[in-house]
């Protein structure tokens, strides 16, 4: 299939979105999940919106590497069932695939939603051996809000900390399209959830960048109007390389701030290599190591 399907297929994407549809409903309806195993509803701490789906290949041994995902959505909207193409997408690489749900506001607020996605890394580190995943090979991943809750449970220990925890428990982290770097808020919408006008400081994952810090992949869309990839993306990768942790970054044409994290699915793939560069980064130990050749 060459590009110009691809356009075609995201512009499909973006007229259901005007129509009101739901644009992951449609990506999710046509990613097939005939080699992988899904495990839903599981309960991670109290209340609805802390349960998770787990998603495993069914020929997986019990050593696979996993993946908590965390979805974007402002931290005013989101559910995990939307993002079933992720959970697919990287299960038929052979990884374990977390993807909980977190409270949103107004029910919540910063920092709530991290609270939240530090006890389902706890779950995760204690339960998913049972699943075939190896907990010692913990990666976090998540687009936009999500990859900024992802960001902090990584570089600010406060977090999984209360969990007995250490981000040093995690081979690494990786970020799509991520606000990592965004005071003073400027969307209305965000505004409520993170306190403005007194948002703490010690809310940006930036300020948090230590030498301790898990190694990184931060993937942006060079056309995000939605999230400055040059000062969130570009900014923490120079802060961390900067500090000496390994980091690496890739920037796509031909996606935007949606379609980036949509390109992970069977659809919308060739619209940018993100699935490739996830597992890449993952099955090379944090680029640690050489990546083995990628998965048909």
């Amino acid at each position: 299939m060459n590009k110009r399907f691809f356009r075609i297929a995201a512009g499909l994407l973006l007229s259901a979105t005007l129509a009101a549809c739901s644009p992951l409903s449609l990506v999710n309806a046509v990613s097939p999940n005939g080699a992988v195993q899904v495990t839903s509803g599981i309960a991670y701490g109290a209340g609805e919106r802390r349960r998770l789906d787990i998603y495993r290949p069914k020929t997986a041994g019990a050593d696979a590497p996993v993946i908590v995902f965390f979805y974007g959505g402002n931290w005013v909207s989101g559910d995990r069932k939307d993002y079933a193409f992720v959970g697919q997408a990287l299960a038929a690489r052979g990884f374990v695939v977390v993807v909980p749900d977190y409270r949103l506001y107004p029910q919540a607020s910063y920092p709530d939603f991290l609270v939240d996605g530090a006890q389902a890394v706890a779950w995760t580190r204690r339960a998913i051996g049972e699943y075939g995943g190896d907990p010692r090979k913990l990666y976090l991943m998540g687009h936009s809000a999500g990859a900024y809750n992802a960001a902090m449970l990584a570089l600010d220990d406060r977090w999984l900390g209360r969990q007995g925890l250490r981000p040093d428990a995690l081979r690494g982290w990786i970020g799509l399209a991520g606000p990592y770097d965004f005071l003073p808020v400027q969307n209305r919408t965000t505004r409520p959830v993170f306190h403005y006008p007194d948002t703490p400081a010690d809310s940006q994952p930036i300020r948090h960048v230590s030498a301790t810090a898990p190694p990184a992949l931060l993937i942006a869309a060079n056309k995000d109007s939605l999230v400055d990839p040059v000062r969130n993306t570009g900014g923490l990768a120079a802060r961390l390389q900067a500090a000496g942790v390994p980091v690496q970054t890739a920037y796509y044409d031909g996606v935007n701030h949606a379609t980036l994290v949509a390109s992970l699915s069977t659809t919308l793939r060739g619209l940018a290599p993100t699935l490739d560069a996830v597992e890449a980064f993952v099955r090379s130990n944090g680029g640690r190591a050489a990546a083995p050749a990628a998965t048909p």
